[in-house]
């Protein structure tokens, strides 16, 4: 199959091996960077573009560019999006229902979604969905088998307002716990810095599904305290409980887990080993690509115009 993969040509987090991966996955393909105003105007950019030489048309975007242009999405052929934010769509904040909106709008396209329970409820609301998780950079990603000076922290950025419910639960725990808060630089420097870290505090509170850090920690030997999203997410991803992850669903539980591993280190010590090869064997993006590029292959909803009272057309699928 031979696809065209449309992505921001800058993001916090460098998905370059990802994107390699899909297309080579997928059989043949282009990858483009967009930047901003490119996104902003994608009618400007397809002009220049041959659409009928991609079996699909991948859109791993902006959101917020996105739906500003759902006219022009509409005439796009064989179009499937990528996204990594669609839990936004059932959490308080100024994205809830718009994903719902946005491909309710465009009903013949196919979502690849990295959150289990995402994908289940667009499927019921009639959208047709696919599940592949989030994943990490098996490249960059590895134990480097370090001596762990850091005992329990987080990195990453807690200021977005999708991020209300990190920021809440870790300064709750920072009260109580030394929990070291920070961000570094992608690449090297971030690598470094999980091989320092014993326990890594994975704060999604309130997000529905698990974010990139929790994969790359777990790549990196960290032994993964992770807020739990429930049975059905946990299931979906190999996940369980004091085997190869810690799972909380509060600070009380959270810290009294944190005891327990303080006088029982060989336990955490396992935990970590087993979270480590779980995400090697499951999460490294060599794997999401060939799940992704699985996702691309079913055939498509076909639009189709019909004409009703009132209303000179309407655009449906069969």
């Amino acid at each position: 199959m031979r696809i065209l993969l449309l992505v921001q040509d800058e993001q916090r987090v460098i998905l370059d091996e990802l994107y390699e991966a899909i297309v080579a996955a997928a059989g043949e393909g282009e990858i483009r960077r967009l930047n901003s105003a490119q996104q902003a105007d994608l009618r400007s950019y397809f002009k220049n573009v041959d659409v009928t030489a991609y079996e699909r048309i991948v859109l791993f975007l902006r959101f917020k560019k996105e739906i500003r242009q759902r006219r022009f999405l509409r005439a796009l052929p064989r179009l499937v999006f990528l996204e990594h934010d669609a839990y936004q769509n059932y959490i308080p904040g100024k994205y809830q229902g718009a994903f719902s909106k946005h491909y309710a709008a465009l009903p013949w396209v196919r979502v690849i979604s990295s959150g289990f329970l995402v994908v289940e409820h667009l499927r019921a609301e009639g959208i047709d969905a696919a599940f592949v998780p989030k994943g990490y950079d098996q490249q960059a990603m590895c134990n480097r088998s370090l001596p762990r000076d850091i005992e329990l922290a987080f990195l990453g950025s807690i200021q977005n307002q999708a991020y209300d419910g990190r920021r809440s639960f870790l300064e709750a725990l920072a009260e109580r716990e030394k929990l070291l808060v920070t961000r570094t630089k992608s690449g090297e420097e971030y690598v470094e810095m999980l091989n320092r870290i014993r326990f890594f505090v994975s704060a999604d509170v309130g997000m529905g599904e698990y974010m990139i850090k929790n994969f790359e920690a777990m790549a990196c030997g960290c032994m993964l305290f992770a807020f739990d999203q429930g049975d059905a997410e946990n299931t979906a991803l190999g996940l369980q409980d004091m085997h190869n992850v810690v799972l909380y669903r509060n600070l009380d539980d959270c810290q009294a887990k944190l005891q327990r591993l303080r006088a029982d280190p060989e336990l955490a010590d396992s935990i970590a080993a087993a979270g480590c090869a779980l995400a090697q064997a499951r999460f490294g993006y060599d794997s999401i690509a060939r799940a992704i590029a699985d996702a691309l292959q079913p055939p498509l909803r076909k639009p189709v115009i019909r004409r009703l009272l009132g209303f000179p057309y309407s655009v449906g699928w069969e």
